[in-house]
């Protein structure tokens, strides 16, 4: 079903390439592909599903709702211009404009959009009772049969494209609909990674307990991929699958592959898109002399968030740290402070302020360097100067209201 699928497909979009990566290839050993999702219409694979969907509702139904506040409210709308029909779309009023500029581009004069609700749970509830009022259809994200079946298209076109079945191949994971249609389509064919951005585990918790599970709060960072529960339809095809096979990275830590394929590749991946590519090196054993493929997932990327993409990338490098520093409130202390820095410290951020009814005053300063290593010794010095501070550079809390 899904090879008819993908041949039905043919009509609106050509197959997403497939290419080698040398520089990935030449690094882990392995002969690495990236499937480029990113380069579908929607710059993401969620046009599979929606097409799929509605392709075999058409044209009984005419009218068709999703709740989404990224890629699948832009693969809707891009499916409603395609056929011709009503597509009503809701988003959290918190969704950035950009996205919601692109939906409406894509969807142009077949869609409207509705703005309800701070919290996706609120907009969910809103097109579910509109869906249900006005007897429309509704496309779910990934928890529907259809859409898994669309979604394995992404697995049709990697055996075309590749000649074979790979190795290996890495899936990110969010509600669970690629890496359902992926799976239920390869089979035992070929072994697999699953990978969750660690503020969001719905897979895991899902195979821990036996059942998915809401996982709230989650982290939505990687908003592509930061799913509070997994799908019931997408749990039953996944949970054969092993534990030992899925894998969770740290936010920050798929910032540093979206810095480097940017800057390496010139490829512009969304943290969703780059999660696959950053858990290579978690695999490195496994994959050595074979042939992998990375699917990588989506491309819509807002640059207003480069500059906080770059930094969590440094800070998790160790190229950049903030602390608290204790100043003595006294002439010369700062340039006392100064002379501790090496010459590859750059200082990117001090804030202080002076209060006269205290001996000391905090500061809060962000240090910029070249080498991890630089630290150790910069700390060291700062001690050896008679300074007190607090690293904060890890502190999740206190980096969400000072860096």
């Amino acid at each position: 079903m899904a090879t008819l699928a993908t041949a039905k497909m043919r009509q609106v979009f050509p197959p997403t390439p497939l290419l080698r990566n040398e520089l990935l290839s030449e690094r882990f050993g392995a002969d690495i592909w990236l499937k480029r999702e990113d380069l579908s219409p929607v710059r993401s694979y969620k046009l599979r599903g929606a097409f799929n969907a509605m392709r075999k509702v058409i044209p009984e139904q005419q009218l068709f709702v999703c709740a989404s506040a990224g890629n699948h409210a832009q693969g809707v709308a891009f499916m409603c211009r395609h056929f011709g029909v009503r597509g009503v779309i809701f988003m959290p009023v918190t969704t950035p404009e950009q996205k919601i500029l692109k939906t409406r581009m894509f969807g142009g004069d077949a869609v409207e959009v509705r703005l309800v609700g701070d919290y996706f749970d609120k907009t969910l509830v809103a097109a579910q009772t509109f869906c249900e009022a006005e007897k429309a259809h509704f496309l779910s994200p990934f928890d529907d049969e259809d859409v898994i079946e669309g979604q394995a298209s992404v697995a049709v076109e990697i055996e075309q494209e590749l000649g074979r079945v790979p190795d290996h191949i890495i899936l990110p994971v969010g509600g669970g609909g690629l890496s359902a249609g992926t799976y239920s389509f390869f089979g035992d064919q070929c072994r697999y990674t699953f990978v969750e951005p660690k503020g969001a585990k719905s897979l895991a918790a899902a195979l821990d307990e036996g059942a998915p599970i809401d996982v709230s709060p989650i982290n939505s960072f990687v908003d592509g991929a930061a799913v509070a529960k997994l799908g019931a339809r997408t749990y039953a095809r996944l949970k054969a699958i092993s534990r030992d096979d899925v894998i969770n990275l740290p936010e920050d830590r798929i910032c540093v592959t979206i810095v480097e394929m940017l800057n390496v590749e010139g490829i512009v991946l969304e943290p969703a898109g780059a999660m696959a590519i950053e858990a290579l090196s978690e695999v490195a054993d496994q994959i050595r002399g074979k042939t992998v493929v990375c699917v990588t997932s989506g491309g819509n990327f807002d640059f207003e968030r480069l500059p906080e993409v770059k930094e969590r990338a440094q800070r998790y490098a160790g190229l950049k740290k903030y602390f608290i520093l204790r100043l003595p409130q006294r002439p010369g202390a700062l340039r006392d402070f100064l002379e501790t820095l090496g010459p590859q410290d750059n200082i990117t951020r001090f804030e202080y302020m002076k209060k006269s009814a205290r001996n000391f005053g905090s500061v809060l300063i962000g240090i910029e360097t070249d080498k991890p290593e630089n630290f150790p010794a910069m700390f060291q010095r700062i001690t050896d100067g008679g300074f007190t501070y607090t690293d904060i550079t890890n502190d999740e809390t206190l980096a969400q209201f000072v860096i």
